[in-house]
């Protein structure tokens, strides 16, 4: 990472973006078989005072289109016009996945199991590699927005790296609803970043291909705290601080035999040990089964698949 007393110019495939300047540049990826280029689009907006670089990006699962939609808000309200340091916003990283509708690239492999990638490789691959090789050396710290995949519905939560308390630090600052640590897996963004010494936090809210106004307007609002924790918007710019939770005790709770779902709580409320929080059962009316909460502890995940087979995560609990 560069030194935040530096006055830095930003170049980014071959594009500069002085001190005091912003544009809009595009990386580019791959050809379609039609020949149409596919670019990454990269908003920067450099300001003359240094500061850090912060990196917020969404879209690195095509189909996860709240934080694509978080962050189209935040650039129409001009809300990156940061005073200090800079900020780089990539609405969208999986153009491909994104036309599709799919959370992969055409050729079925996750951008997120890719990084830091390779300019040989596949498609997931030369993507990855080029973002990691055109935009990380930049960057002091990123925000990722993320949903709930598989019709699995999150609450608006903040997942931080347990070994990198800058990151945990990020996570306090975004403030969402809960927050807590999450085990680091190979080939992801947060890996190579947090082998890179660049502190990520994980920003999940709704679920894939379906609108979720509260976790869009939760991320809106965490992105501006952090923002202006580091001094980069002014202070009237900061939204009220909510109460947030840790999350230490979590744990899936899963179907005990298929059939269809039926939940009975809402995602984000408090249940008490043993409280019913759906019912399973058969389309011929003979055979349900409760589903009932291990402990006490919060809903902050809940699947919204109709049908469900057995060992199916339902709820994601956490105390």
């Amino acid at each position: 990472m560069h030194s935040e007393k530096e006055n830095k110019t930003i170049v980014i495939n071959d594009n500069t973006i002085a001190r005091g300047e912003n544009k809009l540049v595009q990386i580019k990826i791959a050809r379609l078989p039609t020949g149409t280029l596919i670019d990454i689009p990269v908003h920067v907006f450099n300001s003359k005072k240094p500061g850090p670089t912060v990196l917020v990006q969404a879209g690195l699962h095509g189909d996860e289109i709240n934080g694509v939609e978080t962050l189209r808000r935040m650039l129409e309200q001009n809300m990156f016009q940061v005073k200090r340091g800079a900020a780089i916003v990539v609405p969208i990283l999986n153009v491909f996945g994104f036309i599709h509708f799919s959370r992969d690239v055409p050729d079925g492999k996750d951008v997120n199991r890719s990084f830091p990638g390779s300019r040989t490789g596949s498609l997931a691959s030369r993507i990855a590699h080029n973002y990691t090789t055109q935009i990380l050396p930049h960057v002091d710290f990123a925000i990722d927005l993320h949903t709930g995949g598989a019709q699995r519905n999150n609450y608006p939560q903040v997942r931080y790296t347990e070994a990198d308390e800058n990151s945990k630090s990020l996570a306090e600052m975004f403030n969402a609803p809960y927050y807590f640590p999450s085990r680091l897996i190979a080939g992801t963004f947060r890996k190579v970043t947090f082998k890179m010494g660049i502190p990520t936090i994980v920003f999940e809210g709704g679920e894939s291909m379906r609108f979720d106004e509260g976790a869009i307007v939760a991320g809106m609002e965490g992105i501006q705290r952090v923002l202006a924790m580091h001094k980069m918007l002014p202070k009237e710019a900061k939204p009220k601080k909510r109460q947030s939770k840790q999350l230490e005790k979590r744990r899936w709770i899963r179907a005990p035999r298929s059939g269809m779902f039926v939940p009975s709580i809402t995602n984000g409320a408090y249940v008490s040990k043993g409280q019913e929080l759906g019912v399973i059962t058969d389309t011929f009316a003979k055979k349900n089964r409760k589903i009932s909460a291990p402990f006490e502890g919060y809903i902050f995940c809940v699947n919204h698949q109709a049908v469900v087979n057995q060992g199916d995560a339902l709820f994601h609990l956490g105390r």
